[in-house]
């Protein structure tokens, strides 16, 4: 369990289920796995009609986002994000990585009537790109990878509010309500799991977390908004048990599962002059505007607050920093699904868009964050060398 949470196997097992989808669906069996993920599973007795596909979409990967806020919330409290002063610079920073990729988005597809995609460049894989982090970035300094947590978190927390507000069709607002008030439950039950009933407390926890997520996705609101809500509202040591249990099934089997699921397109046999002006929207934003985002972003940052508190971040930590933000794979997927859902065609080249986009992101980041790390580790040690010889005179 330990090896499934690192942060470089969810990103190794991340990038070859995409792989792996990406192939299948490309070779015989492709049709017969697209039919399957299109088959129907309803739950008899209940309105709930959904496709394998979006069972994994909106059911198992609203486990996921469940973890993400659980994870949110205890930055906000005791981590990284505990006071305006930390969160200010990476704030703004993330800012900058949602306003250009979507501003670059909007310049490519003027006019082509696709301009409610401009979302999908705008989203940080936060597991991937820490995992990203972790397997190049050995001897960067503490503060930058807190400056690239912080900000990763924050563009989570940006995700989730275009989620919530653009892609929410017909609200029905008693089934919201209701809702809410199966998140207000969850939240007051997870106050009597240190009691001698919690077994009891525990099953009705599910059991509510379970009606919650079925109201809000029959209210129109996207039902990972329900996963984000109930971890907003469980209490957070417990809280934070339940997400290092969670952690490997997230890790091991949903989002391996999802980006499998979400890759599985057939690669259009069209002339790159022929495919649709999302695709190139997406294929530049996210490495491009994000790079740009980020980095003017951090660079107005470090002009915030008093200058002894400031962190110091040079311009290649800056790029590194955008470069790891463009990979958006997992939440890019999403709203690619979620912005062009009527128009299944422009989504499968909006899928291949964001796994050539956040690759291109990988590639340079991978460079970016290992000549980065290489040079830390040789002014480690020429000041280490530097000491011995004080040290020996």
């Amino acid at each position: 369990m330990a090896v499934i949470r690192s942060e470089r196997v969810a990103a190794f097992l991340l990038l070859i289920a995409a792989a792996l989808g990406l192939i299948a669906a490309n070779t015989p069996i492709g049709p017969a796995l697209m039919g399957l993920q299109d088959a129907h599973l309803a739950i008899p007795g209940t309105p709930l009609d959904l496709s394998v596909g979006h069972w994994i979409s909106d059911g198992l990967l609203a486990i996921f986002f469940f973890v993400v806020a659980v994870e949110l919330k205890n930055e906000f409290a005791v981590g990284q994000l505990n006071s305006v002063s930390k969160a200010v610079r990476p704030a703004i920073a993330a800012l900058g990585g949602v306003i250009v990729p979507a501003l670059i988005f909007l310049v490519i597809t003027a006019g082509s009537g696709y301009e409610g995609g401009w979302p999908i460049p705008t989203a940080t894989d936060i597991a991937f790109a820490l995992g990203v982090l972790a397997v190049f970035g050995k001897g960067i300094p503490s503060r930058l990878r807190i400056f690239i947590l912080a900000l990763a978190i924050l563009d989570d927390i940006v995700a989730i509010l275009i989620i919530a507000v653009f892609f929410t069709a017909d609200p029905n607002l008693l089934l919201i309500a209701l809702g809410a008030v199966g998140v207000v439950v969850f939240g007051l039950l997870s106050r009597l799991l240190g009691t001698r009933f919690r077994m009891l407390v525990a099953v009705a926890m599910v059991a509510t977390a379970v009606l919650t997520w079925s109201l809000v996705y029959l209210s129109g609101v996207h039902a990972t908004i329900a996963g984000v809500a109930l971890g907003l509202a469980m209490v957070r040591k417990p809280a934070m048990k339940l997400r290092h249990h969670l952690e490997p099934i997230t890790n091991g089997a949903i989002l391996p599962l999802f980006a499998f699921s979400a890759a599985l397109v057939a690669i259009p046999q069209v002339a790159p002059s022929e495919l649709a002006a999302p695709f190139w929207g997406i294929l530049i934003a996210l490495p491009v505007g994000k790079l740009i985002g980020i980095s003017l972003g951090g660079w107005l940052s470090s002009y915030v607050g008093p200058r002894e508190k400031r962190p110091h971040l040079t311009l290649h930590g800056l790029l590194a920093a955008g470069a790891l933000g463009g990979v958006g794979f997992t939440v890019s997927l999403l709203m690619n699904e979620l912005a062009f859902a009527a128009q299944p065609e422009v989504a499968d080249e909006g899928t291949l868009a964001v796994l050539l986009g956040s690759s291109i992101s990988i590639v340079i980041a991978a460079i970016l964050v290992s000549t980065l790390a290489g040079t830390y580790r040789r002014l480690r040690r020429l000041r280490l060398e530097a000491e011995r010889r004080i040290a020996a005179a």
